[in-house]
């Protein structure tokens, strides 16, 4: 019976083997990274910090019933980090207040931080310039005078930074968009509004 023919035996290629160890160890790496990733999370339960209106007033209205508005308004700014082992910094403040779609006032803030599980209060009390107003804009501020209450819009956005755990530091914007009913007596209302993540 004749003897099959043994030819040169093929030898696979020592680049291709250090290679592969490479990716083998890149992607145990990868698992590894994701494990500790999902871990802390699940341990330190990140939360976006975000903002609101703790509270808000209307204390003085100037209205001649012909052409002009001027208000002035104190609104309080809570900022929140519930994160209870984490710092968070909060920078770009920026809130506009409206009448009708007519801008009042910006509230702005500088970089600010605020500690693991705690709050910081930004107090504003902006006067309007006198606010011109058309036929229709007049009537819906007699009509809001008779009710004694006024409708106010305060949208705006704030950058948030925070450290977490090993995992790195996490940014979000934050948006607010807030409608404040105050009473023109001078009322202090405290409104259910705070900011959403995006």
């Amino acid at each position: 019976m004749p003897k099959p023919l043994s030819g040169p035996r093929d030898h696979t290629n020592p680049l291709i083997w250090c290679a592969a160890v490479i990716c083998a160890a890149v992607a145990v790496a990868v698992i590894i990274a994701g494990a500790v990733v999902s871990i802390g999370y699940l341990v330190i339960k990140p939360s976006v910090p975000r903002i609101g209106v703790a509270s808000a007033a209307l204390d003085a209205v100037y209205f001649d019933q012909t052409s002009s508005l001027t208000v002035q308004v104190t609104v309080v700014v809570r900022a929140e980090n519930d994160n209870p082992k984490a710092r968070a910094s909060f920078s770009g403040t920026t809130l506009g207040l409206s009448f009708r779609g007519q801008k009042i006032a910006y509230l702005v803030a500088g970089t600010f931080a605020v500690a693991a599980n705690s709050t910081v209060e930004l107090n504003y009390v902006p006067q309007s310039t006198p606010i011109p107003l058309d036929p229709e804009d007049a009537a819906a501020v007699s009509s809001s005078l008779r009710r004694s209450v006024m409708e106010f819009e305060l949208k705006g956005t704030t950058k948030t930074r925070w450290r977490i755990w090993l995992i790195g530091s996490a940014k979000f914007w934050v948006h607010l968009d807030c409608r404040l009913h105050l009473p023109v007596n001078g009322s202090v209302v405290y409104p259910r509004c705070s900011s959403r993540s995006k």
